[in-house]
């Protein structure tokens, strides 16, 4: 039999006109117009193009390929047409995965959000006066309920003001440029950290126009380092948590009462980048270690920032909490209106607070997840792992530990129960494939040549997804 030419294999091909008006594409382009369907349709004929040039396909395959190329636009088109940020199950054990979003939001939030996404809303209107008003003030009332009258009897610093900003970083980027431009920030070596994605505290410090003043060394800084430092140039002391790191054996740093008195006798502003913030008290889930918003603001530290999205629960933001004073010329400083967040957020944080100002600390999905013990997760995998009867799987219970994740509690583990997968005629790696290429993808870890799937950071709702992803793969 003569073999057909490339070229006469492009000839097959109908054109790009001629396939678009076909009658069994119509439906198609009415409901997805027709631009959408030339593109999916372009692209369909030039994968079988490549094919074609590849050698991967002769006469017959050509013919296959377009017998089923109406079948292959529609798929073309709903994958383009598809959303491309996706709802993922996280068995990985990592409270807040950055990389899969970090804190989910109480149902409460996405309710809110909901609420005022779809109408005009009192962002920036003060409805009694009839007058502008500040987006500011819907959480500030929360925060000053959550902290100024905890710190009320307990503090030097009492009247506690708070604005938000888009993240952390922006957050102690707004403070440096505020008190700080043109003069100098002294910090210890060991807190000059990098976080996610490559941002450092010593290159934030150089976009706010603060000079930035290391003392001491990697390992060990003193109170007098810090007082030694100190100049007429000085505008701010600025102490870092190291949030996912730790220094152990030969070390020292100042405690944070130290410096706040330190700060008090020069009369400088005490900054602390807190990272992750949380208010919520840890010690009661086992995690100790980790300072708390209020616990820094009681020692009397000026400033705290923090994240909206970490240890809070709540959504993507930079919060800074601290002296009124000081926060008021944070809100004047034009850099906050380029920083600031919109009304999404702010109906997110706020329907978060509520839930802390109501001691409803279960309605909010991280704190919820850390407070599960070991025990109410086994119950759950033991369900998962007597429902799977394949005799190509291995399906067994193990003792492991969950993480709190997001750069917060680096050295926090929480006890737990896992899931542990291996197969006959996958690999570990290929087996969290398929599992990722599930609908919901579910995310898991691979150690020690099995798939491990960590019920505390999955929702009690998708064991049944988690099951019967196992049970067809």
């Amino acid at each position: 039999m003569k073999a057909v030419s490339k070229t006469d294999l492009y000839r097959k091909l109908p054109s790009l006109d001629e396939l678009v008006h076909n009658q069994e594409l119509a439906s198609l382009v009415s409901q997805e117009g027709q631009s959408a369907v030339n593109d999916s349709a372009r692209a369909v004929l030039a994968r079988i193009r490549e094919e074609i040039t590849a050698g991967r396909l002769d006469a017959e395959g050509v013919d296959l390929a377009l017998s089923g190329i109406i079948s292959a636009i529609e798929r073309e088109l709903r994958q383009s047409l598809a959303y491309s940020l996706r709802t993922v199950i996280n068995a990985t054990g990592v409270i807040l995965h950055t990389n899969l979003g970090r804190a989910p939001l109480p149902g409460s939030a996405f309710q809110h959000i909901h609420e005022i996404a779809g109408n005009y809303s009192n962002l920036e209107f003060e409805i009694d006066k009839g007058a502008r008003g500040r987006r500011d003030i819907h959480v500030d009332r929360l925060f000053r309920r959550l902290l100024s009258e905890e710190l009320a009897a307990a503090s030097p610093i009492h009247d506690v003001s708070t604005i938000v900003v888009n993240n952390n970083a922006a957050a102690v980027l707004l403070v440096l440029n505020t008190l700080a431009e043109g003069g100098e920030v002294i910090v210890s070596r060991g807190e000059l950290v990098e976080i996610g994605g490559s941002f450092r505290i010593p290159e934030v410090m150089t976009k706010s126009n603060a000079i930035l003043r290391e003392v001491g060394t990697t390992n060990r800084t003193r109170l007098a380092d810090y007082e030694s430092a100190i100049t007429d140039k000085t505008r701010l002391l600025l102490r870092v948590h190291r949030s996912n790191f730790q220094i152990t054996g030969f070390t020292e740093q100042p405690r944070v009462e130290e410096l706040v008195a330190l700060a008090r006798r020069r009369n400088i502003p005490l900054l602390e980048d807190l990272g992750s913030g949380a208010l919520f008290d840890l010690r009661s889930v086992g995690v100790n270690d980790e300072p708390g918003v209020l616990e820094s603001l009681r020692s009397g530290v000026d400033v705290v920032t923090y994240s909206g999205d970490k240890l809070l629960g709540g959504p993507q933001a930079g919060i800074l909490s601290g002296r009124r004073d000081l926060i008021t010329r944070m809100r004047a400083n034009s850099l906050f209106r380029a920083l600031r967040v919109d009304k999404l957020t702010y109906a997110a944080l706020e329907a978060t607070l509520l839930a802390y100002v109501k001691h409803d600390h279960d309605a909010i999905p991280i704190l919820r997840m850390m407070r599960l013990s070991k025990e109410d997760i086994g119950k759950r995998a033991k369900v998962i792992v007597e429902k799977i009867r394949r005799p190509d799987l291995s399906v067994n219970i193990m003792d492991g530990e969950s993480v709190i994740g997001g750069g917060a509690a680096p050295s926090a583990v929480l006890p737990t129960t896992l899931v542990a997968v291996t197969s006959k005629t996958l690999t570990a790696d290929e087996l969290a494939a398929r599992l990722r290429a599930s609908n919901p993808p579910i995310i898991a870890r691979v150690e020690d040549a099995q798939v491990l799937l960590d019920l505390r950071t999955v929702f009690a709702e998708q064991d049944v997804m988690v099951t019967m992803a196992l049970q067809q793969i």
